[in-house]
């Protein structure tokens, strides 16, 4: 049998109260594709960050090759030949491909972006080395940021929900890409919930619940239902049938909205219309970067229309295109923004204190 690339050994690790990870063993195979499935808040993303020098276990042992291993930081992982793709992309969207590599991998440029073109065309990651970085898809920048990683020569690969924020024809894409690694030689961690995605590119996978293993298994042996049942302890309920429904009175509606961002790197919105009714669910589709973040933007208050522009949107027949996010909250209206952490919440503080910087401004205190 193939000794493991990496094993753990009761790896354990907690914050304050909650255990995020308690008494993990883990071995990932030399050139494998290996999930780690669980659902949010099961520990997915603190073992990765064990894994990468992030953060340090409180227990437990880790070895490489065989050796033992103790990183103190990412860049030690790095040395080592570990390297992350984080779900929330850091790149610096004003300058080009590859000055944000250039940030990471020293080196000439003209030597980095003939290395950016040759990995391009290996694992088919093709991209501009002199392409800005605002000018590209979210698959072509999750590209770079997997090249800037193949650029550091990692024998193992951790990707953090890597399809979270990507089309379906760009995660097919993603999965050739992760598929020719593997051939090449790298190992890939491959964090994830969706269970089909799994069972359609990974050779093992581990799953979490709670903080804890409860299987180690090959996906392809175990129908979607299995998967989940390991994943949440329980089955999955039965989907409701779809029901009609007519709606009710008129809860949001917009009417030809016409809005030019000052940002040069935002979509313009031009002739909008749409309408939401009590008890309805409407959806809006499309690839990003074609204006969804700049309408949630100016719906939800974070961005205001210019008082003589403000007979646009309407909530409860209620002219609010003027109206900032708190005034729409004491109205009623809620709003999760798309970027968690950098809008919707501030990490370093608890849960009750960031339920005051919304609750407070909106009346909801007494």
């Amino acid at each position: 049998m193939t000794a493991p690339l990496l094993s753990l050994r009761g790896i354990s690790k907690s914050y304050g109260q909650i255990h995020a990870n308690r008494d993990i063993d883990l071995d990932v195979a030399p050139r494998s594709i290996h999930a780690i499935l669980g659902e949010n808040g099961a520990g997915k993303s603190t073992l990765m960050k064990l894994i990468y020098g992030v953060e340090q276990p409180d227990a437990g042992t880790a070895s490489w090759k065989g050796e033992p291993l103790a990183l103190a930081s990412p860049a030690d992982a790095r040395r080592k030949g570990i390297g992350m793709v984080f779900q929330h992309f850091s790149l610096f969207e004003t300058l080009t491909v590859v000055e944000n590599i250039q940030l990471v991998v020293p080196g000439k440029k003209s030597d980095l972006a003939q290395g950016i073109r040759k990995l391009g065309r290996d694992f088919g990651l093709e991209v501009d080395p002199l392409a800005h970085v605002h000018a590209l898809s979210v698959g072509e920048r999750q590209r770079v940021e997997i090249i800037r990683c193949l650029m550091t020569r990692p024998q193992l690969l951790i990707l953090d929900e890597p399809t979270s924020v990507l089309p379906p024809q760009s995660v097919d894409k993603l999965f050739e890409t992760l598929r020719r690694l593997r051939d090449g030689g790298v190992s890939i961690l491959f964090i994830s919930h969706k269970l089909e995605e799994i069972r359609a590119v990974c050779d093992r996978a581990t799953i979490l619940r709670g903080g804890r293993i409860t299987g180690h298994v090959d996906p392809r042996d175990h129908d979607a239902h299995d998967l989940a049942r390991m994943m949440i302890g329980r089955d999955m309920p039965q989907p409701m049938p779809a029901l009609a429904h007519s709606g009710g009175e008129k809860r949001l509606e917009i009417v030809g909205l016409e809005h030019r961002p000052d940002d040069p790197f935002a979509a313009t919105l031009s002739d909008v219309s749409l309408t939401v009714r009590a008890g309805e669910i409407l959806g809006i589709a499309g690839i990003s970067g074609n204006g969804q973040s700049e309408l949630a933007a100016l719906i939800s208050g974070e961005t205001v229309l210019p008082r003589e522009k403000s007979q646009r949107i309407f909530m409860m027949g209620r002219d609010v295109g003027a109206l900032d996010a708190a005034a729409r909250r004491r109205l009623g209206f809620a709003f999760v923004p798309e970027e968690r952490l950098g809008r919707g919440a501030v990490p370093e503080m608890s849960l009750v204190l960031n339920s005051l910087l919304t609750a407070h401004p909106s009346g909801l205190l007494k």
